[in-house]
């Protein structure tokens, strides 16, 4: 089976740098892979991606070496199942609230012995190998999304469900389910002590700790922290920033308008 480059990155003790798809067009998805992302993530639950756009934006993506995953809309099986079956290395799954939501995320996520996934690899055998099923549970990563208080409260029971293999930090959730302001990196005191106690915890049960972060800045001090997966910005905010540069040049650099002879 193609081996999963995270988890190689991982071993040695490096941090990932994975780019976001809200974007749902299979050419914009190749051109971001194409610029060197470690990971990029297609998101179908805020983004405007649905399941007949998620495909090819995978098939863009393998055209790379760069790890596909996809965030799913929600805990539920068809959808897991489905992000597998199509191909995707990793799946993010929001809102793991308690342990049996964690529970439930290995267990939609795994062949038995060890889950209860179903068999039907259509897309997933072609770009991981034929030997696709005697891998999978060892290949896939599955990260739970930790992001509200009632997951702070039950985060012991999370982190030690068997074949979990991450949790992910969404700043802006958690920090509107703490009661501060939603935001990415300058997270209010509250919100960055729970964010330190979930990296700690993470740590101390083997997992690896994730998080979404608006710039490389803070992208940076959460790797120094000892984050091992980064998201950096968006397809989407990238066009826009990218845009906004220009459009900014261009207008301070135009000429001043002439002044009238009357």
């Amino acid at each position: 089976m193609r081996p999963n480059r995270l988890r190689a990155l991982w071993q040695s003790g490096g941090a990932a740098v994975n780019g976001w798809l809200a974007i749902p067009n299979s050419f914009s998805a190749e051109v971001m892979a194409q610029q060197g992302w470690d990971a990029l993530t297609i998101d179908l639950q805020h983004g405007l991606v649905d399941e007949g756009a998620m495909l090819p934006m995978l098939q863009a993506i393998s055209t790379t070496d760069t790890v596909p995953v996809v965030r799913v809309p929600w805990l539920a099986p068809g959808i897991l199942m489905k992000s597998l079956d199509a191909g995707a290395y990793g799946v993010i799954c929001p809102m793991v609230n308690t342990r049996e939501d964690a529970e439930k995320l290995v267990a939609w996520t795994h062949y038995a012995p060890r889950g209860t996934r179903s068999y039907g690899p259509v897309r997933a055998s072609i770009y991981g190998g034929a030997d696709y099923a005697q891998h999978a549970n060892d290949t896939i990563v599955t990260f739970a999304m930790i992001e509200t208080a009632q997951a702070l409260a039950n985060l012991e029971d999370i982190l030690s469900v068997p074949g979990l293999d991450a949790v992910y930090i969404g700043p802006s959730d958690l920090s509107l389910s703490l009661g501060c302001t939603p935001t990415f990196d300058d997270v209010d005191p509250k919100a960055a002590e729970a964010i330190a106690h979930i990296l700690a915890r993470a740590r101390a049960h083997g997992l690896v700790a994730g998080i979404h972060n608006g710039s490389p800045e803070a992208a940076r001090r959460r790797i120094a922290m000892g984050f091992q997966f980064v998201t950096v910005s968006s397809d989407a905010r990238l066009i826009a920033a990218g845009a906004q540069q220009i459009v900014r040049e261009m207008r301070g650099a135009q000429p001043a308008a002439p002044t009238s002879a009357y």
